[in-house]
């Protein structure tokens, strides 16, 4: 039965709790807002080749992450579901590939579909997969390339090895142009101790030069192109995104090397009491050959990403493809030989978040509330998603042998219900696309447009289709692109802001969107000029001035 349904009971799973939540709740800034706006900018000018942030350059990512999500806006217009579908379908081929691997390792229909949910239900995965950014794209480019190299090294005839490596070069080549260099690097990093234990070094060699070759064909037309167009590319992109990242002191998101540890069990929720008996189990098999590659690509990324300086959680989201299979190949193990207690350990676990939750939120609510009188849908939402929750761990729970796979259910509740159920307080600050959108028809009408804030600008900018939003005090992110003389008038200084509110208004009128989360900000909006139409809701302001009279 498991052989005959598993895949289309994980695409019901995959339907149901990765792509019907995609539309419940806006935008989170300040990646979500970033990657919609890039893409959609492609759309409008046509410029496949450059990526541009608002109409500046913004050189901080490769091509191909921003050409999947403009296609999907493409298709299915600009709607937070168009937005967000490249990460719910690159997740989903990630599933598949849990599957497809775990079957040809151990030829087990438990095994493959125990390894698929497994993966498809690790916390950190699920909540990515309905969140637009990069890192789910890059993820399925990289477990594409281990899937690959393993069915190479595993494969039956010469056919089917070249498919594979070509098939690894296909992947090598994509995640380069999603991410960078370190697509190219992770699966020489297993691929080559890997081969040496094995005492095969002789065939990576041989056919490691189709993977390579066709690496290069699938990259470098657009590596000439980005080139020819924007030369100071590959210096920028280089040192800053690689370099700096990984290496330098004044290092972006700098974290203590151990970070990935306790980040590790949480990601793995709801099956983190499942870790021990995993490793152990694992370390005891080490030199079974299967065992031995997925501990290779489970340790060696994790030891790189936190020997590097910058780090973020989602770095290590191309280690819990193996830890999936790991964990699937012990588990059906336990419940062949009718062993429960890590199974009921895990359940008990996630027993006590989830009535800890539930306890904390009614505190709070009672003491200090979050939700407002008109917010009890969203409070339902949450109170349902934490009785799923519980619920789900209460059947294993009982009877862990035959409702193993139950928490799965608990978490993908909890990633398709709790962003809907956000208080207003977070959606109106941390989703300024919802606020613009109430307001969009006004603002449409405006002849200029000016933000204090990145997240809040992109998304002005769109939700309305336009980039060219003026950045009145804020640069971050883009201060190598404003450095350029063609986009340096889109700075606003707090000194100019006068004089350039004026001119703008006898131009036509003026559409002002301020994030005010503190005093400077404050300050900012006092030195707007009084009038117009004003706006408020959480930390976030917009202001409509009428053109002004000759």
């Amino acid at each position: 039965m498991i052989k005959r349904w598993a895949l289309p009971f994980l695409l019901l799973a995959f339907g149901l709790f990765y792509l019907l939540p995609l539309t419940s709740h806006g935008l989170w800034i300040p990646d979500e807002t970033r990657y919609a706006q890039i893409s959609q900018e492609m759309l409008l000018n046509g410029d496949w080749v450059s990526p541009h942030f608002m109409g500046i350059r913004y050189f901080e990512k490769p091509i191909a992450g921003y050409w999947l999500i403009a296609i999907g806006q493409a298709i299915f217009g600009d709607n937070l579901f168009g937005v967000r579908i490249a990460s719910a379908i690159s997740t989903g081929l990630s599933v598949l590939l849990a599957y497809l691997i775990t079957r040809r390792m151990w030829n087990d229909p438990r095994k493959s579909f125990a390894a698929a949910l497994l993966y498809m239900s690790f916390g950190l995965i699920a909540g990515q997969a309905g969140y637009s950014n990069l890192d789910p794209q890059f993820t399925l480019w990289v477990n594409l390339s281990l899937v690959a190299l393993w069915f190479a090294l595993d494969a039956r005839n010469t056919r089917e090895r070249l498919l594979a490596w070509a098939a690894l070069g296909v992947a090598c080549g994509m995640g380069f142009m999603t991410k960078g260099f370190l697509a190219w690097l992770l699966p020489v990093l297993i691929a080559l101790p890997y081969m040496l234990w094995q005492r095969r070094l002789g065939e990576l060699l041989r056919y490691g030069l189709v993977a390579v070759v066709v690496a290069i064909g699938i990259s470098l037309p657009w590596v000439l192109s980005i080139h020819a167009h924007e030369p100071d590319f590959w210096r920028f992109f280089f040192w800053h995104e690689h370099i700096r990242r990984f290496a330098a002191d004044n290092a972006q998101h700098t974290r203590p090397w151990w970070f990935y540890l306790p980040l590790l069990v949480a990601s793995s929720l709801p099956w983190a009491a499942l870790l021990p008996s995993t490793f152990m189990q694992a370390w005891k098999d080490k030199r079974q050959a299967s065992t031995g590659y997925l501990l290779l690509w489970f340790l060696l990324p994790l030891a790189f990403f936190s020997l590097s300086r910058g780090k973020l959680p989602t770095y290590i989201m191309p280690c819990l493809l193996p830890l999936a299979v790991l964990m699937g190949n012990v588990l059906i193990e336990r419940i062949s030989a009718n062993q429960s207690r890590a199974i009921r350990i895990n359940s008990l676990l996630n027993l006590l978040i989830g009535v800890g939750a539930m306890v904390a939120l009614l505190v709070i609510q009672l003491t200090r509330p979050v939700y407002g009188h008109n917010e009890m849908l969203s409070l339902s939402l949450v109170f349902f998603m934490l009785m799923g929750w519980i619920i789900a761990n209460l059947l294993p729970a009982t009877r862990p042998l035959h409702y193993w796979a139950a928490p799965a259910l608990g978490i993908w509740l909890l990633v398709a219900l709790l962003p809907a159920g956000m208080p207003g307080l977070i959606v109106h600050n941390q989703m300024p696309d919802q606020f613009i959108k109430e307001h969009v028809e006004e603002l449409k009408q405006t002849k200029s447009l000016l933000s204090n804030d990145l997240g809040a600008a992109s998304a002005l900018a769109w939700r309305l289709r336009r980039p060219e939003v003026a950045l009145y005090n804020t640069e971050g992110e883009l201060k190598y692109g404003l450095a350029y003389a063609d986009s340096a008038q889109r700075k606003v200084s707090m000194a100019d802001v006068g004089q350039w509110v004026s001119d703008a208004r006898k131009q036509g009128s003026v559409g002002i969107v301020m994030r005010v989360k503190d005093v400077l900000e404050s300050q900012e909006v006092a030195l707007l000029p009084p009038g117009g139409k004003r706006y408020e809701e959480g930390n976030m302001l917009i202001l409509i001035l009428p053109q002004s009279q000759p």
